[in-house]
């Protein structure tokens, strides 16, 4: 005697229903908890604290034309400046001679492992107090350059590095046999498509250099070159309300936001390329 086992009921969905149906679950489940956030808080105490319209409107428009200007020119500067080193340590860190590649790879393992704050410090007050009548062309602009510059150039050091050694080791051969010199080799075989690769990475860089430059206070700033989390924490000790650190946040997200978006556009690009 033969005993059959009832095969279990099937519910009739197909894979892609059943996922679609659970990313439907999900996405209710995430509007249901978005939705008690904002029934169960209190807009208008939060409002009076975070969100004074007139704070908003005494900001205006300096926020704009001198911390978030200010910002973008100290980031803008600290990128060339780390992209030009960072891309020379790279070179140096793949170089044939050894003293190159232990400078090199002293300087990322240093810059990598001390604080960024710590390192715009020793910039800004520790080169002048080193070598007297010292002082950075462009004042504070060249300091914040060179202070923010120095730190992300390790890191870009690597990822130049790694983009480096990402190009197929053939294409390098193929050129040496044409009688390409090595110099010419990397100038106009290996480089071009490196930057391809690290375009992505880069641009990460570039947003924790947005980030990063509200540091920049230890160097004792001016009204003129307040970026933008000094130029909010000015208004904030003036008028003990946290509106302008919210202000602050909009703009550097007014930044970040685009970059971010570029970022995975570039990615896909580069997927798809390859």
């Amino acid at each position: 005697m033969t005993t059959q086992t009832a095969e279990p009921a099937r519910s009739g969905l197909s894979r892609r229903q059943r996922a679609r149906l659970g990313r439907g679950a999900q996405y209710a489940i995430g509007l249901a908890v978005v939705a008690l956030i904002l029934v169960k808080t209190d807009w208008p105490t939060f409002s009076a604290a975070f969100l004074r319209s007139d704070i908003f409107q005494r900001m205006m428009p300096r926020v704009i034309t001198i911390g978030l200007v200010n910002t973008l020119i100290y980031t803008a500067l600290a990128f060339v400046f780390a992209f030009v080193v960072g891309l020379l340590l790279a070179m140096m860190k793949l170089s044939s001679i050894g003293p190159y590649r232990w400078f090199a790879t002293a300087y990322v393992e240093f810059f990598r492992g001390v604080p960024a704050l710590v390192v715009l410090f020793m910039v800004a007050y520790g080169i002048p107090n080193a070598f007297a009548g010292f002082s950075f062309p462009g004042g504070t602009y060249g300091m914040v350059m060179v202070g923010l510059g120095v730190t992300a150039a390790a890191y870009m050091a690597e990822t130049f590095r790694a983009g480096i050694q990402a190009v197929p080791r053939g294409q390098v051969e193929a050129a040496r046999t044409l009688g390409m010199s090595s110099s010419r080799t990397m100038r106009t075989i290996v480089l071009p498509q490196a930057f391809r690769i690290v375009i992505p990475p880069l641009t990460n860089e570039l947003i924790l250099l947005v980030k990063d430059s509200s540091l920049v206070y230890v160097v004792g700033v001016t009204a003129s070159t307040y970026e933008l989390t000094k130029f909010s924490q000015d208004f904030l000790n003036r008028t003990v309300s946290p509106t302008p650190l919210i202000v602050g946040a909009v703009c550097y997200l007014a930044i970040t936001l685009p970059l971010s978006m570029l970022v995975r556009q570039l990615e896909r690009r580069y997927a798809k390329a390859r």
